[in-house]
């Protein structure tokens, strides 16, 4: 029986259980899988040539015949040595192989072969050093253009590639054609057995470009269809209809007169409020630029209309501070906080609170989420630092105040600039305003790019600053994960006081722990020191930022786990390590830590990287503070993963789209997606409903259901 795009990849030659389990940490179970398992890149093996005319430089084939038995040696431990002399009519090609013992089996003399590699040397005596090969009369991956795959350990290109090939040529036919034929027609799309034979072993670049761009639409036609469909299904339900309090009244008790951009917000929430529908809005905005004050805004309104609110942070201390900060904007509210730390006897006094309705917003961590949290008439939801949560997080608290089929309103606030196109994809089911504008009166943050070479002269200004009274953070790389053996390699660190101390290299824990210590004991023995670090316990960790917050520590070195973190006015200087390591969003992220308080502050970015595109890319952070206008440059450096970190924004992954490079046909996509949903609002006419249910796929297997 043939292969079926259900078959297990075990049905395939040369899979054993070994194979099975390194192809199992790929995602690839079946046959179907390894048909959208889409290359990452090309070799271009196409052009044969005779020994001499290779290019100098550039990776070609040569065939040439093997002249003798491979000859292999041990130059020492872990260092294994092939050498084989291969030739055709003109010239010589000195073949030399490391640690690939398998080759003096597989090179047999007399035999013609294609070496696919870069040639060194002119003339007639040319070297090639580790070539892929194979015998001319069992071509499968020379002469042609070749797909490179991302692999894992005990899985080979050759072997995936092989695999691949086997699956192409019996099943690519099998493969359903999903997009409606008008969809297909209007936007000249490739069929979908022709693109998948041609993504994985193009036929030429143009055929690679066909199938490329019938993929990558096809992606983001089923994502915008999908987003679409949620933003239908809540534009449906019907909301709360608050009724507007005149916004004089709240801004009479305000510290302060709020910038353009607030105002301007607080119109979009009241808009919303009163529409009728339920409010999800997402307001974006800068460190600093005030979105705390246009979420009280939003508390208060459903205040006024005796609806209750809840406000979620990340973490404890973030929520004690936005506790403080509501309070002060909120005179004559009820404000309570909830927090996972807080006494069984104290918990239980907020939850009769919240139950009894004699508590207007409740500020918390995840607790609120807790069981036996219930409210009297949850009305609004508010979300800190959304993409920390996830959807699903967002959706359980928004369960918690839904009543006869009416949902809350929901207001997200995040302080990650991100590019309006990605935002629109990202949060396609809600609403985005942007807070562009800071507060007057907030000095920018100076921004320093500097080499190893002055580190002494950091150190020298990290104490004046301490010593005029001002605090310090001193943050290293985020712990790598797989890296748990790294205390096997010891920071080497300063012989004498006064030496340079090295900073953490990879920074798993103790480098950052031992870096504080080095420090403490050696730099500055004087002053108090103390370092944070997202695997420490998490009462050691809040005691920690507690600590610096109220001024007991004058130095704190930390991972990127301060980068979500209390308001501490008093610090005005970051230095970051290895900032090479870094987003320029998390770079600019981690610098609104400072220049909150009436002091000129400075973030420091050291790195000893001299690469010219990467300095570059770091200068964009001295040039400018506009988070928006370095998001934009994120995107386009390094793509949407680094504003989110491991997918905790409930996006569902894309394979060939690339948000930032595809935005042409983004647009495109969602054009179509738009003009279909016009016409077949449901998805039920037969043409259709393979589109729901590839949409219905797609977002099953990220946990957004669309049921």
């Amino acid at each position: 029986m043939g292969l079926t795009l259900e078959s297990s990849v075990r049905a395939l030659p040369g899979v054993g259980e070994a194979r099975a389990k390194g192809l199992e940490k790929l995602g690839l179970a079946t046959v179907g899988d390894l048909l959208t398992y889409y290359p990452r890149d090309y070799e271009d093996r196409r052009q044969i040539c005779a020994i001499r005319e290779a290019p100098e430089g550039r990776a070609v084939c040569i065939r040439a015949m093997v002249a003798e038995t491979p000859r292999h040696s041990y130059i020492r431990t872990g260092l294994e040595l092939t050498k084989v002399r291969a030739v055709d009519q003109w010239a010589t090609l000195e073949l030399t192989f490391f640690n690939q013992s398998y080759v003096k089996n597989s090179l047999e003399p007399g035999e013609t072969y294609l070496f696919y590699g870069v040639a060194q040397g002119l003339g007639s005596r040319r070297t090639m050093t580790n070539p892929a090969f194979e015998r001319e009369d069992r071509q499968r991956f020379t002469g042609r253009i070749m797909p490179i795959y991302p692999l894992t350990a005990g899985i080979s290109n050759n072997l995936l590639a092989g695999l691949a090939l086997r699956c192409v040529e019996e099943c690519a036919q099998l493969l359903p054609e999903t997009l409606p034929p008008k969809v297909r027609q209007d936007h000249a799309l490739a069929a979908v057995e022709f693109s998948c034979k041609n993504i994985h072993f193009p036929t030429s670049e143009e055929a690679l470009d066909l199938a490329r761009r019938r993929l990558i639409f096809e992606e983001l036609f089923y994502l915008a269809c999908g987003l679409a469909l949620l933003r239908e299904r809540r534009e449906v339900r019907p909301g709360r209809v608050l009724q507007p309090e005149p916004a004089s009244d709240f801004l009479r008790a305000l510290p302060f007169a709020p910038t353009g951009a607030q105002r301007r917000v607080m119109e979009e929430i009241m808009a919303d409020l009163t529409s009728g529908r339920p409010m999800n809005r997402l307001v974006q905005g800068d460190v600093g630029s005030g979105k705390t004050m246009v979420a009280a805004f939003a508390a208060w309104q459903a205040a006024q209309n005796g609806i209750q609110s809840a406000l979620m942070a990340p973490t404890e201390l973030l929520a004690q501070q936005h506790l403080e900060t509501m309070t002060g904007f909120l005179p004559g509210l009820r404000v309570a906080l909830l927090t996972g730390s807080m006494k069984a006897a104290e918990k239980r006094k907020v939850k009769d609170a919240l139950a009894g309705g004699t508590v207007d917003l409740v500020v918390g961590t995840h607790a609120v989420l807790s069981q036996g949290v219930g409210f009297a008439n949850l009305g609004l939801v508010i979300t800190d630092e959304q993409h920390r949560f996830g959807v699903e997080q967002r959706a359980q608290l928004a369960g918690k105040g839904e009543r006869d089929g009416t949902p809350p309103h929901v207001l997200v606030m995040s302080a990650t600039p991100i590019p309006r196109t990605l935002a629109l994809i990202i949060y396609g089911d809600l609403d985005v305003s942007v807070i562009d504008e800071l507060p007057p009166g907030r000095t920018p943050v100076e921004t320093f790019l500097v080499g190893e070479d002055k580190r002494q002269r950091i150190y020298a200004f990290i104490r004046r600053q301490v010593e005029s009274g001002r605090q310090v953070y001193i943050v290293c790389p985020a712990v790598e994960e797989h890296q748990d053996g790294a205390e096997d390699h010891p920071i080497r660190l300063g012989e004498k006081a006064g030496q340079p101390v090295s900073p953490p290299g990879f920074a798993d824990l103790k480098a950052v722990t031992a870096y504080a210590k080095e420090l403490q004991e050696r730099v500055f023995p004087d002053l108090r020191v103390d370092f944070v670090h997202g695997k420490r316990k998490a009462k050691e960790k809040e005691a920690a930022m507690a600590a610096f917050a109220a001024g007991e520590t004058d130095i704190l070195v930390a991972t990127t786990v301060i980068e979500v973190g209390v308001d501490v006015p008093n610090a005005n200087l970051i230095l970051v390590e290895n900032a090479d390591r870094f987003g320029l969003s998390q770079l600019h992220q981690l610098r609104g830590r400072v220049g909150r308080g009436k002091w000129q502050s400075y973030c420091i970015l050291m790195t000893a990287n001299r690469n010219p595109e990467t300095r570059a890319r770091l200068k964009v952070l001295t040039q400018t503070t506009d988070g928006f206008r370095i998001s934009e440059e994120d995107l386009k450096l390094r793509g949407p993963g680094d504003f989110f970190g491991k997918r905790q924004h409930g996006l569902p992954q894309l394979r060939m789209a690339d948000l930032a490079g595809d935005t042409r046909l983004l647009r495109e996509a969602q054009d179509a997606a738009k003009e279909l949903l016009a016409e077949d609002p449901a998805l039920e006419r037969g043409e259709n409903r393979p589109v729901l249910e590839r949409v219905q796929a797609l977002f099953t297997r990220h946990g957004d259901s669309m049921n």
